[in-house]
């Protein structure tokens, strides 16, 4: 499959990433700007800012049964964000790291937990980690030596997760127990060749939609790996992926492009014949409790 397609909205983002279909909304980041943003369901209007916060902004979950409210991989670490903007950190394990680090890509999963990638600002290797958030708000690192995280997308059932480590141009399935959130010992999936895998998303059929950093491409692999479809941009950094039933959605960057070109940084739209379902929200199911002492807060 390939498209000749066109944005229709006039936004050109810096770093367009963390897009997810909530079930009411699409929403997105403007990454490095600290920006949370919505689409408006009229395809040629602007995005509209529903939070800006002062450090970087990876991705967010909705949290169940708290309308308005979000979870955020952001700055250092992971937040609670209120619908009056009121931040509430649950951890800033990034805060002591030797290198400046910051959170990239997040999701929730279907048992409501959310994953939260961190990396370093110049992308040093192995600097970045994987971490859970339980659903009393612990925050757990539960992998390290990671590069770029970017990612995670489940399958429906909960039980496989995709990571891709952008830098090292590889996308790893982690089986996973649905009840404890332990990771399985991964196995490859998919390695790009040229370019760098980006966000995903993963369909009805659990085939796994690819952004291809680089390349101007987002890439539908079936489960066995396979590459079954690829859709084509006018814009080189596609950057996150979602699908709104069978509207697939696209977001990149013009971020490092000197100059960009006219559709970098664009949000583009596709139909699809496999649709996808909205993303879970983070479940919050008891107190979190205080941070002990020497942990990060």
């Amino acid at each position: 499959m390939t498209a000749d397609l066109r944005p229709t909205r006039p936004d050109r983002l810096e770093l367009g990433e963390g897009i997810r279909w909530t079930g009411t909304q699409v929403v997105l980041v403007d990454l490095l700007a600290g920006r949370l943003l919505t689409a408006p369901d009229d395809p040629t209007a602007p995005l509209k800012t529903l939070a800006r916060l002062p450090v970087p902004l990876g991705a967010v979950a909705p949290v169940a049964d708290h309308p308005g409210a979000w979870i955020a991989a952001a700055g250092t670490g992971i937040c609670l964000l209120s619908a009056d903007g009121t931040l509430d950190w649950l951890a800033r394990p990034e805060d002591d790291a030797a290198l400046p680090m910051r959170m990239n890509d997040a999701v929730a999963d279907p048992t409501g937990r959310f994953w939260a990638g961190s990396m370093a600002y110049d992308a040093d290797e192995s600097a970045g980690s994987l971490y859970r958030v339980d659903h009393d708000g612990t925050v757990v690192r539960v992998l390290d030596g990671i590069t770029v995280p970017n990612g995670p997308a489940f399958t429906a059932d909960g039980r496989l997760m995709y990571l891709a480590d952008s830098a090292r141009g590889v996308v790893r399935r982690y089986p996973v127990d649905p009840v404890t959130g332990v990771l399985g010992t991964p196995e490859t999936f998919v390695t790009v060749d040229e370019g760098s895998p980006d966000g995903m998303v993963v369909d009805v059929e659990g085939a796994v939609w690819i952004a291809v950093w680089g390349t101007g491409t987002v890439r539908r692999h079936l489960p066995d790996g396979r590459l079954d479809r690829l859709v084509r941009l006018p814009a080189s950094r596609p950057a996150g992926v979602c699908l709104e039933g069978d509207t697939l959605h696209i977001t990149t960057a013009h971020v490092g492009l000197t100059p960009p070109g006219r559709y970098d940084g664009a949000l583009f739209t596709a139909r699809v014949d496999v649709p996808g379902t909205p993303t879970p929200p983070y479940r919050l199911t008891a107190p979190r409790r205080p941070a002990a002492a020497g942990e990060p807060s």
